[in-house]
């Protein structure tokens, strides 16, 4: 995040809470405004990414008291014109680069000056050192966030599995150890001092720091750069780690596991490994929310007079549902906790859908039961009521 950045944005507008909000104000908002803007809730949708980008970065600031404070001082110092330059170099003007509040005392200690302190307002907030007095302390990188796919079993989703993932990442060079050089010694990047950082004049006397482009933020140069990562201190990495995969997963779920993805540079934190799950599918056994489904065929006999019928589940033993008498074709029936692993541990249940069972062939006794089935029952026209409403309609 560049300093410009930081005064201009105002984080207390995009989480929608006053600047006089309270801690659990700021994490109330933040919560809600996560679960509508969410990646997983709003699939596809770039401006909502976005959107969700800039409600965590906010959060990050306003949600820690330090954090806070700095934010509220720069923006007391600069976006209320504390330190607006006259409109001349007459009496009344002042004109300063922001790279002297950073680094401490201005040049030559001219009354007037602003001399230190202000370092440690933007420097403990952006974790860096910004101007040609910070030294040469190069500052550790978070690693790069990692998105892959895993495709499961149709049982495993619903009992979870552990499965080998191979990924590819940017990771430090192993033949140099990741600084740059071959040698292993390279030097300081005298254009930034060994700070990544570089001010450029934004006019009025102000100046903005930017990634130097010399080293490309990293701070250091290698003389003698190492031919496998040509210098950047950082290669192509493969790696098979085992990932598991919770129980309950869904088609499509995007699962976040936070420091699996690729390794930190100078010592910081891995970034996150993001996993796709695809779902295939069953021949018997259907899907809906935590809810299992499955079709099972009766007769017509169970279905008019009545059964205990057994059910299968998914691996485990079948349970037996009763059939009520004149089951009507198509009835849902429920085998409770014989579903899909919930969040809690706790189980959906076995939906069981009735499909009366139409013979194809029949032998000469059933043709005959049936026969004198249709005689005894031929005054009863189930299509009576049928034309009845469409006669009324």
């Amino acid at each position: 995040m560049s300093t410009k950045d930081f005064v201009e944005k105002d984080y207390y507008k995009v989480l929608g809470v006053p600047k006089d909000a309270t801690e659990a104000e700021i994490k109330k908002a933040y919560r809600k405004l996560a679960r509508e803007f969410h990646p997983d809730a709003n699939k596809g949708d770039a401006a909502a990414e976005e959107r969700f980008k800039e409600i965590s970065e906010a959060n990050d600031i306003l949600g820690d008291a330090k954090k806070r404070k700095e934010y509220d001082e720069a923006r007391a110092l600069f976006g209320n014109g504390g330190f607006r330059p006259g409109p001349g170099g007459g009496g009344g003007s002042f004109n300063f680069d922001l790279g002297d509040l950073f680094g401490g005392t201005q040049q030559g200690g001219q009354a007037g000056g602003f001399g230190g302190g202000l370092g440690d307002v933007f420097g403990g907030l952006f974790n860096r050192g910004a101007g040609p007095g910070a030294g040469t302390r190069t500052q550790p990188r978070r690693g790069q966030d990692i998105e892959s796919e895993v495709t499961l079993s149709f049982t495993e989703a619903v009992d979870g599995a552990t499965v080998p993932l191979r990924m590819s990442s940017q990771a430090p060079c192993k033949a140099c150890s990741g600084t740059g050089d071959k040698n292993g010694t390279p030097r300081v990047c005298p254009t930034c001092v060994g700070t990544g950082q570089v001010s450029r004049g934004s006019g009025g006397g102000f100046s903005l720091t930017d990634p130097c482009a010399d080293c490309k933020g990293r701070g250091l140069i290698a003389e003698n750069p190492c031919e496998v990562c040509k210098g950047s201190g950082r290669a192509r990495s493969s790696r098979t780690m085992q990932v598991r995969i919770p129980a309950g997963v869904f088609d499509g779920q995007r699962i976040r596991l936070r420091g699996k993805g690729a390794p930190g540079e100078r010592g910081g934190p891995a970034g996150d490994l993001y996993v796709v799950v695809h779902v295939g599918t069953h021949p018997v056994f259907g899907r809906k929310d935590d809810n299992l489904t499955v079709t099972v065929p009766v007769t017509f006999a169970e279905a008019a007079l009545g059964a205990d019928i057994k059910v299968p589940t998914l691996n485990g033993p079948s349970v037996t549902l009763k059939l009520p008498p004149g089951t009507p074709n198509g009835r849902t029936m429920r085998a409770r906790g014989k579903g899909a692993v919930r969040k809690d541990g706790t189980r959906g249940d076995l939906l069981v859908t009735v499909e009366v069972a139409v013979p194809t062939e029949l032998s000469d006794k059933a043709r005959e039961a049936l026969e004198m089935y249709r005689e005894a029952t031929e005054s009863q026209d189930p299509r009576s009521a049928l034309f009845e409403s469409a006669k009324g309609a």
